[in-house]
C-alpha cells in the first residue's frame, strides 16, 4: 500500500494534522461545503485518470426520471408542484468491485487517516463503507448531453473527487437554501424559482484533483448537461453513518445493471 503522501498533496492539505482538520471543520460549518483544490498528488491524479480510461468501456449507462426528492412522479400530485416535476439524470457508472484492489482510490478510501479526517471534518462519530460490493467507490462518466438533474440527496453528506472536466457544460450548480431535512422544512416557492431559472444559483468550478464535501441532503443541486465531446469523470467516495448498510437492490440494478 502506498503512503498517504503519494496519493494526497499533504504539503497543501495536511489532513493528518489536527490544526488543519479543525480549519476544514470550521469552513464546512460556515459554508456547508468544503472545496479542497489540488487535493490529489499530481502523479496520483494522472494514475487515476489512466485507470478511469481503462475502465471506461465497462461502465453501465442508465437514464432515469426522478423528482427533486428522488421519487417517481406522483400522478396524485399536481404537475406544477415543484416536488413532482420530473428531472432527468443519465450517466455511466463503474461499481466498486471493478476497481482494482491496489487502486489509489481503494487505498485512499480505506486509509484510517483519511477516514479520521472525514469523521472530524464532518463532526460525525464514525463512518462505514457499504456492505454490498458495488456501492462504496464509483467512477461516474458524463458523456455529451448527459447530466445530473436537480435533486436533494438521500444521504446526509457527499464526498467527491473530480477526475476530468468536460470542455464545456457539466457545471455543478446548487443552492444551500430551501430545505432543512432535520426540521422537515421545504420552501417550495424558492425551489420553484430555482427550477424555473428565476433564482440565482451558485456554481462551483471544480478542477481535476479536487476533493469536494457538501451536505447534499439540504442542498438542491445538479450537474448541467455536458456540451462537449470530451466527457466529465467524477469519483464518489460513499460512506454511511451506520454499519452494515447496503444500497437498495433497486438502486443497484438502476445504477450498475446488477445487484451482485
Amino acid at each position: 500500500m502506498e503512503a498517504l503522501n503519494q496519493i494526497v498533496n499533504l504539503n497543501l492539505h495536511p489532513i493528518n494534522k489536527d490544526v488543519y482538520i479543525k480549519s476544514c471543520n470550521k469552513e464546512i460549518l460556515e459554508k456547508s461545503s468544503l472545496q479542497l483544490d489540488n487535493f490529489l498528488d499530481i502523479k496520483a491524479l494522472m494514475k487515476i485518470q489512466e485507470e478511469a480510461k481503462i475502465l471506461h468501456n465497462k461502465a453501465f449507462y442508465c437514464s432515469q426520471g426522478h423528482t427533486i426528492l428522488l421519487n417517481k412522479k406522483d400522478n396524485n400530485l399536481s404537475n406544477d408542484d415543484p416536488c413532482n416535476i420530473e428531472m432527468t439524470s443519465d450517466k455511466g457508472c463503474i461499481p466498486h468491485d471493478l476497481i482494482p484492489n491496489d487502486s489509489y482510490l481503494n487505498q485512499l478510501y480505506q486509509s484510517q487517516e483519511f477516514i479520521y479526517f472525514i469523521e472530524k471534518t464532518l463532526d460525525v462519530p464514525k463512518i462505514f463503507s457499504y456492505k454490498d460490493k458495488l456501492s462504496s467507490i464509483n467512477y461516474n462518466y458524463y458523456e455529451k448531453n448527459q447530466q445530473l438533474g436537480w435533486h436533494f440527496d438521500n444521504a446526509s453528506f457527499a464526498i467527491t473527487l473530480m477526475i476530468e472536466n468536460a470542455d464545456s457544460g457539466g457545471i455543478f450548480e446548487y443552492t444551500n437554501k430551501g430545505r432543512d431535512y432535520e426540521k422537515n422544512y421545504l420552501n417550495k416557492k424558492l425551489i420553484q424559482d430555482v427550477l424555473s431559472g428565476r433564482y440565482p444559483v451558485k456554481k462551483i468550478a471544480v478542477k481535476p484533483g479536487t476533493l469536494l464535501l457538501f451536505y447534499g441532503r439540504n442542498y438542491l443541486h445538479r450537474v448541467t448537461p455536458v456540451t462537449s465531446n470530451k466527457g466529465r469523470i467524477l469519483v464518489t467516495l460513499n460512506y454511511n453513518l451506520e454499519e452494515g448498510i447496503e444500497l437498495s437492490e433497486n438502486a443497484r440494478k438502476t445504477f450498475f445493471g446488477r445487484v451482485n
